[in-house]
């Protein structure tokens, strides 16, 4: 039976990340993709020049119209960007009980808003309690938790993402890669336990989506009916090899896109 996952994010016309980079990833790891579009941004390596939010009615749509027809394994959420959209978001997947990605997209690699100020508390209320998994960054974590210092250390990530636990989540990874130093740590935190991911550091300036990217792996991974340690793992090897092969692409004179298909072409 084809694995099936639904992306629910905005498009990025760059085409590095959000829905664009998590239909690559779908179809990259043999996951049949659907989608539902929050927002549609006008942006490429440098920066993001203008958004415009569907309706919330529009949004209930797309969602209505997959879920109701399709067998969904898995669901990604990515870009939500208002209060609104999160609140009809929330109610369209009340009764989906399968795995739920959350990425809280906050900040574009460029460094432009991608989230309302107001729409913060409202992720927390409604979307972090239904979450399989959350995958902030170390900034989006920071932001989640109301606090103005961004973790530097794994003991100060664990800490963090801890407390990110008791806002509802069945599981917190803590992406470690706004850090610094030779080697990149994940922390992957359960109520039970707390596995550490670790990578070299690739010198790159190409990295533009790849928390979308590694988020929608995840997902990819929960789709085709791995555990969430296995799926994590696995994205996580994606994600290296992707962010390993960027520079081939030679996309734009910004923060370029990850490999996604690195495997069908242009390998080292």
């Amino acid at each position: 039976m084809t694995s099936i996952a639904l992306t629910i994010a905005g498009s990025d016309s760059g085409g590095g990340a959000g829905i664009q980079a998590d239909l690559k990833t779908f179809s990259a790891l043999g996951v049949y993709g659907t989608s539902a579009i929050t927002a549609i941004t006008a942006q490429n390596t440098q920066s993001v020049t203008a958004i415009e939010e569907l309706t919330p009615k529009m949004v209930a749509a797309q969602i209505n119209a997959v879920l109701s027809d399709m067998s969904v394994n898995a669901i990604k959420i990515g870009m939500l960007s208002s209060p609104e959209i999160i609140a009809t978001v929330a109610d369209c997947l009340k009764t989906f009980t399968g795995p739920i990605v959350l990425d809280p997209v906050m900040i574009a690699k460029s460094g432009d808003a991608l989230l309302r100020p107001d729409a913060v508390s409202a992720l927390i209320s409604n979307l972090l309690p239904i979450a399989t998994v959350l995958t902030p960054n170390l900034p989006e974590a920071a932001r989640l938790l109301g606090q103005t210092k961004e973790a530097t250390t794994p003991d100060e990530m664990q800490t963090q993402g801890m407390a990110l636990l008791e806002l509802g989540p069945k599981a917190i990874l803590m992406k470690g890669g706004h850090a610094t130093g030779a080697v990149c740590t994940d922390l992957l935190i359960t109520p039970n336990k707390v596995s550490k991911i670790a990578a070299l550091r690739i010198a790159t300036n190409n990295t533009h989506g790849t928390g979308c990217t590694l988020s929608s792996a995840i997902a990819a991974g929960l789709a085709k009916g791995y555990d969430l340690d296995t799926s994590v793992s696995k994205a996580h090897a994606y994600l290296q090899t992707a962010i390993a092969n960027a520079d081939m692409l030679n996309i734009g004179v910004g923060h370029g896109p990850v490999h996604h298909f690195h495997h069908v072409w242009g390998q080292i």
